[in-house]
């Protein structure tokens, strides 16, 4: 017999009944029964019910177990009675009664329960991460995480993508965020770069042809926590076509993807032909780039409705600045003045004004729209912007006015309220689509500069000409992003891969040739050298995980995640360096009072 299992504990059943087994693994709980212990013992791959009686030898071991003892039993299977099956569990028709316990490690009084799900400090989580991932939620979450990553590879291998690894040692590159710069002991002041994403690697990998290219790259970004967003690093589907348009790009991915949300998502409904949405069109529409269609909410302007209106606010805007609209947010069944007052009282809590509102309700048989907006514009105008939205009796809608450019987060941000407190999110299902045509340039108002708005390799579209003739602004990038439930989970694009074009692209944000050619000299080199067409993009694995296990916040599905802080508290990371490493490293400390 093995020394430690005959068998895992999720493996017995109904036809191992007679036979002498041997088990190792966790207490997971001990309930005394009129002096008859039941054991649940619990590992990787279950849980099983073990008996130990007042006659059996193994009984004086039993009494002293506590919870999280690692343990080995032998003992004999047996059939559970009908009436004590355990239909939640695979191997609730049977049990074993202990003949032998044997204790492999005892454990000191746990810091946090591992039995239940209960709430628990989230820094005492992570200081003992090896018992939090002992439990069943965040268990199966790690599980699961391997599983959709194992998928993920599988159909990039059936749709012809070979996986290739990258450096980790790099040199800095402008991906949007921070960089973690690692010293070099070698070259006494120079610093490598922990890649922020293969990016031009894998553009380097299309020159030198190896035309379907991807990888499950860990990248690291500088950045400050949030709850979709851990600090440090994170893991991408990162892949890369030649000879490609962005519509062979969507046509290889979605089904891909596709594919592997429908495995893993419980029957939930996952849509099968993403809808292509501008980002110009979702800015309108929904506020974001990102936006959740499980919300059936789509924003309107009304602006011609309030021209020249009674509505003194909004008219004066919209008489004074030529850029002014009005945009509405129609809320189905939200069509009641203390609802309207709360939606209002939410938008002070923002810092803003307030939100106006018009609601519709049926006095002395006629319907008729209510509140100040309506009592100011006339029963004309609030008709016409019933007609407008499709709107009836017992349904609101409220108006965000100004420029869009300044509003439009704020108008989102209030499509979502109203969707989600009027419960017309249907949240039982997978909403995926494609983000496309994405501005090239974005105006910088801290630095009075054009920037990059997404990706700076990315070719725009009508090429070097548009560079040439076109305003910045109104350039487009052959760019796109994938959105699922209100998350971004990939970015990509078409690469730009003429030098000539490259050099433009960055000569419009302040960069010169030289410039280019210093900090981005291996590509700029390879790009002179017959560089094909190619674009590719990258799937956040950690989001699609997230989505996927139904979790609120990306620690739940990471093995060893840092704290909002950025340390990490299992291992004491960041720490101090010895003398002698800064020695070895020519580094000498500088800290901030």
């Amino acid at each position: 017999m093995h020394r430690y299992r005959t068998h895992t504990c999720g493996q017995l059943r109904d036809s191992h009944a007679g036979e002498t087994v041997r088990l190792s693994g966790w207490v997971h709980r001990v309930r005394d029964h009129g002096g008859v212990l039941f054991i649940d013992l619990r590992d990787h791959y279950g849980i099983t019910q073990v008996v130990a009686d007042p006659d059996s030898p193994a009984f004086k071991t039993a009494e002293e177990l506590r919870a999280e003892w690692c343990i080995k039993i032998d003992g004999v299977v047996k059939r559970r009675t009908p009436e004590t099956i355990n239909a939640n569990l695979a191997t609730g028709a049977v049990e074993v009664f202990a003949e032998g316990i044997e204790v492999l490690g005892a454990a000191k009084e746990l810091p946090l329960p591992v039995f239940g799900e209960p709430d628990y400090p989230e820094d005492t989580r992570l200081k003992y991460r090896f018992l939090d991932l002992r439990r069943e939620s965040l268990h199966a979450n790690i599980v699961k995480r391997s599983q959709i990553i194992t998928a993920m590879r599988r159909g990039m291998g059936d749709a012809g993508f070979t996986e290739y690894t990258t450096p980790i040692l790099t040199a800095s590159s402008p991906e949007g965020a921070r960089d973690f710069l690692v010293p070099s002991r070698i070259h006494p002041g120079k610093f490598f770069a922990l890649p922020q994403a293969p990016q031009q690697y894998k553009q380097l990998l299309m020159v030198a042809g190896f035309d379907r290219y991807f990888q499950v790259a860990p990248c690291f970004r500088d950045e400050d926590p949030r709850a979709d967003r851990l600090p440090g690093e994170f893991y991408q589907l990162d892949l890369e076509m030649s000879f490609v348009t962005q519509e062979d790009v969507w046509a290889t991915m979605t089904p891909i993807m596709t594919s592997v949300f429908e495995q893993f998502a419980d029957g939930k409904p996952v849509t099968k032909d993403w809808p292509r949405i501008p980002y110009d069109t979702a800015i309108r529409k929904y506020g974001s780039d990102k936006p959740d269609l499980r919300n059936p909410i789509e924003m309107q302007a009304v602006t011609e409705h309030f021209a020249g209106s009674g509505f003194k606010v909004f008219a004066r805007m919209i008489e004074a600045d030529p850029k002014a609209e009005v945009w509405a947010i129609p809320a189905k069944g939200g069509g009641s003045r203390a609802f309207c007052d709360r939606m209002n009282g939410w938008a002070q809590q923002q810092g803003q004004p307030g939100l106006g509102y018009i609601f519709w309700r049926t006095e002395a048989g006629a319907l008729e729209g209510a509140g100040p907006v309506a009592k100011n514009i006339g029963e004309e105008r609030t008709d016409a912007i019933r007609t407008q939205l499709g709107l009836g009796e017992g349904d609101a809608v409220f108006f965000v006015a100004g420029d869009p450019r300044k509003f439009y987060k704020f108008a989102g941000e209030a499509r979502t309220r109203v969707g989600t407190d009027l419960n017309l999110v249907d949240t039982e299902r997978y909403e995926l689509c494609w983000i496309v045509d994405f501005p090239l340039y974005e105006w910088d108002e801290e630095t009075k500069a054009l920037d990059f708005a997404h990706n700076p390799f990315s070719m725009p579209q009508g090429g070097l000409e548009a560079l040439t003739t076109q305003d910045p602004l109104t350039i487009k990038a052959f760019q796109y992003d994938a959105v699922c439930n209100g998350f971004e989970i990939a970015s990509g694009s078409i690469r730009n891969q003429s030098p000539e074009t490259m050099v433009k692209a960055f000569e419009l944000v302040g960069l010169s040739r030289a410039d280019v050619e210093e900090r981005f000299g291996g590509l700029y080199r390879a790009f002179q050298y017959g560089a094909p067409p190619h674009g590719g993009a990258a799937f956040g694995i950690d989001r699609v995980v997230m989505l996927l296990c139904g979790a609120q916040n990306l620690r739940e599905i990471t093995l060893f995640p840092m704290n909002q802080q950025a340390q990490d508290l299992l291992m004491g990371a960041p720490n101090d360096p010895t003398t002698k490493q800064l020695r070895e490293l020519h580094i000498r400390l500088n800290l901030p009072n």
